[in-house]
């Protein structure tokens, strides 16, 4: 692999020219099933093993190192939180990175296939840890390597996809995401009493669907010498001009707000049903599993559904404006859970928004981006939208929840009213959206 000034490369693998796209042409036809089921597959793979551990295994591993609910919070928060500003940076630096990425494997397969190997290799680093800093460390090389993939991996969207696909393959995506969170959950409840397995087995799944994904894509060659890497560009790769390209900066602020209220539970989401309901750990974490499941199976329907109707309607930001407010109320409505039935219920409610949410979403963004040239880069930098309020709802969150603190009990009252607020103005900053309607 190589980047920046070198000869150009035989776009060549196994003897055949890997498509017949060059880099930053629009594509016209759509893309077959087999595409979009590795695509659904790498993306199921890398959730599964990326969001284990800030859903559930984190949780469980501080669980090993403290028994005190305040400073487990607090310390899943920090580990969390210095984890996700590597997401910050990786992001959109490995998103840029692959842009200018000439190899005769093409421009993002390199990435995918290195990155998720680092991400395995750090993650049995943490199922070692014996500290907060070698967790902390370990996450963040972790997350670094996530990005690494995750980055370009993301950028084939836009690479290989046409616009009457946006929905409906975003749908997938979006589907297949919290679909690893919830198998992510269900290994979690499987191996709580084994570190090795409960970080390993998802890694093992997690490589084994981005290099199946690499196998199937047909990544076009880099042939044009990019003008070579400088600081200048290396700092151009986290900014997007949110003045001259407004669609784009407000779907960026949106976007931001919806993934700060999300986290801001289910960072804690294992931590509230142990505190708020009274429940041992290892049973949590069961009770967790099928919160996830009942999200999910009312995320499913409901963005396949809506991503069908947006794509045959052409509207994206009413069902992300909708989506984002009733996930606030869901968000709410957290505040009044008194049972694991009522919890269920709430899940549920949250699993439809968000299935909406995310089956729209892309597809907006994707039609507002600045550049197809730089589709990674630009992909890179909304993606700190995804990873910015990762990094800051976990210490806002332990911050939050150590306020006012009645008893053993953190404040989920206070992080839930904020979480609810976020992503009702989340809704808001859609509206002023023009490009697309």
């Amino acid at each position: 692999m190589s980047i920046g000034n070198h000869n150009t490369l035989a776009p060549r693998m196994g003897g055949q020219r890997p498509t017949n796209l060059a880099c930053g042409e629009k594509p016209t036809e759509p893309k077959g099933q087999l595409f979009v089921a590795a695509l659904a597959f790498a993306q199921l793979t890398l959730f599964i093993a990326l969001l284990g551990p800030v859903m559930v295994s984190m949780a469980l591993k501080v669980s090993t190192l403290t028994d005190d609910p305040t400073a487990r919070t607090g310390m899943v928060g920090s580990v969390l939180g210095i984890g996700a500003i590597a997401a910050v940076v990786g992001n959109a630096l490995f998103g840029r990175l692959s842009d200018r990425t000439r190899s005769r494997f093409g421009r993002r397969r390199p990435w995918m296939i290195g990155g998720i190997l680092v991400m395995a290799a750090a993650l049995f680093a943490i199922s070692q840890a014996t500290s907060t800093g070698m967790l902390m460390a370990g996450w963040f090389v972790a997350q670094l390597g996530a990005n690494a993939a995750f980055s370009p991996f993301i950028a084939t969207l836009a690479d290989q996809l046409p616009e009457k696909q946006y929905a409906k393959v975003s749908a997938t995506v979006g589907v297949m995401q919290n679909v690893g969170v919830l198998v992510a959950t269900w290994f979690a409840s499987l191996f709580a009493a084994d570190m090795v397995l409960l970080f390993m087995v998802p890694a093992a799944v997690g490589v084994i669907g981005m290099v199946v994904y690499a196998l199937v894509l047909k990544d076009p060659v880099l042939e044009e010498r990019p003008e070579p890497l400088n600081i200048r560009e290396i700092l151009r790769s986290f900014w997007v001009n949110p003045f001259k390209h407004r669609d784009f900066g407000f779907a960026w602020w949106s976007r931001f707000l919806i993934i700060l209220s999300s986290f801001m539970f289910t960072t804690f989401r294992l931590p509230f049903v142990t505190d708020r309901l009274g429940i041992e750990a290892a049973e949590a974490a069961g009770i967790v599993f099928i919160g996830v499941l009942v999200y999910t199976l009312a995320l499913v329907p409901a963005g396949y559904l809506v991503g069908w109707i947006s794509d045959r309607t052409g509207h994206r930001k009413l069902p992300v404006m909708l989506a984002t407010a009733l996930f606030g109320v869901g968000t709410y409505l957290l505040l009044h859970v008194e049972s694991v039935n009522q919890f269920y219920l709430v899940e549920a409610l949250l699993g439809l928004a968000y299935g909406i949410y995310m089956s729209v979403d892309m597809a907006l963004v994707l039609e507002v981006l600045p550049n197809p040239d730089d589709s990674a880069k630009d992909l890179g930098v909304f993606n700190m939208a995804n990873a910015t309020p990762q990094s800051f709802a976990p210490f806002a969150g332990a911050w939050l929840l150590a306020l006012g603190v009645s008893g053993a009990e953190p404040n989920y009252g206070l992080l839930l009213a904020a979480a609810a607020v976020a992503a009702l103005i989340g809704a808001a900053v859609v509206l002023p959206i023009k490009k697309v309607k």
